[in-house]
């Protein structure tokens, strides 16, 4: 995966090219105040008088207004996301655990609270091969999309390599669909025909992965378009297969080499806990549980063993030792 590849992949650059088949959306250019204040932690200014004390955030009156224009020009409620993704790792944070959005405000608390926004801004072009080479400039914007309610069971994620349809995933595996393995068939040759007829030879790359929608009347819609490589999660497939092609061919099933890989979740057995999951705690828990940062480990057992020195000097002042 290149630089080249992930820029291709911005929405602004797709969209314009699939609009017909995809949720109507709309493309503000975000302002570099907008961005210093969804990168900066001190997120709130404090103003004090002898009397009261109050709290207050940044404002952006015009670019606020800009947004509520657009809200409004969308039906008033919509999916947002950055250059290249939406903060799914924070709909814990919205008072209705969704993504839908009806103001500025609603989207900066889901911006702030998403680390995925905060990999969009500082880090875009994460696991490229050509690392050495000068990043290309980008230019941050945030895209609105008419609020649809998708139903995950729906949702399928597709493998493209030198423009062949490899690979079909279920795009929420953690959970089983007892209508996708009822219409396997009719979900793949849906989302092949799809791609044969409106994507394929259309994009700038021949490598990229889809992300498609196929609604109770089997019509396939375009949801986003990412790049492939490990920057983008590869479900139910592992990157080494999927680049080299050789473990995907292996698993075909005979009489069916040309077509793509379909994996689905088969049964309730499989069901996991939904990844997300994980960003509904401190960040420090979940290094210190997967023991991914030493220093904060060595910190935690300095802190135990200071409390229990503590608490052993009180115990023995105090006569209960």
């Amino acid at each position: 995966m290149k630089k080249e590849q992930v820029v291709n992949c911005q929405f602004s650059v797709w969209y314009p090219i699939f609009k017909k088949h995809t949720i109507k959306s709309l493309i503000l250019p975000l302002p570099q105040n907008v961005i210093d204040y969804l990168l900066d932690d001190g997120t709130l200014v404090w103003s004090d008088d002898e009397t009261t004390t109050t709290v207050t955030a940044p404002e952006f009156p015009e670019f606020n207004s800009k947004v509520l224009e657009a809200i409004n020009s969308l039906g008033g409620c919509v999916f947002p996301k950055l250059n290249w993704s939406a903060p799914r790792d924070a709909n814990w944070i919205a008072l209705n655990s969704s993504l839908q959005c009806q103001s500025l405000s609603d989207i900066f608390l889901l911006f702030k609270s998403s680390d995925f926004i905060t990999h969009d801004l500082t880090q875009p072009f994460l696991h490229t091969s050509d690392e050495d080479s000068p990043n290309p400039a980008i230019n941050y914007e945030l895209v609105l999309r008419k609020w649809s309610e998708l139903l995950p069971g729906g949702e399928f994620r597709c493998f493209i390599k030198e423009n062949k349809l490899i690979g079909i995933s279920q795009r929420d595996y953690t959970q089983y669909y007892h209508h996708i393995s009822k219409q396997e068939a009719q979900i793949c040759h849906s989302i092949q025909e799809f791609f044969s007829q409106h994507v394929q030879y259309q994009f700038l790359d021949e490598d990229f992965v889809l992300d498609v929608y196929r609604d109770s009347w089997g019509k396939v819609w375009l949801i986003d378009l990412n790049p492939f490589g490990e920057v983008t999660d590869s479900l139910l497939f592992t990157w080494e297969e999927l680049t080299s092609g050789n473990s995907l061919s292996a698993n075909q099933e005979e009489g069916d080499i040309e077509g793509p890989v379909f994996r689905y979740t088969t049964s309730d057995v499989t069901v996991q806990p939904s990844p997300c999951l994980s960003y509904r705690i401190p960040r420090d828990f979940v290094d210190l549980s997967t023991g991914e940062d030493a220093y904060k480990l060595i910190d935690f057992l300095k802190l135990v063993r200071t409390t229990a020195v503590v608490i052993t000097q009180f115990k023995i002042a105090t006569g209960l030792l």
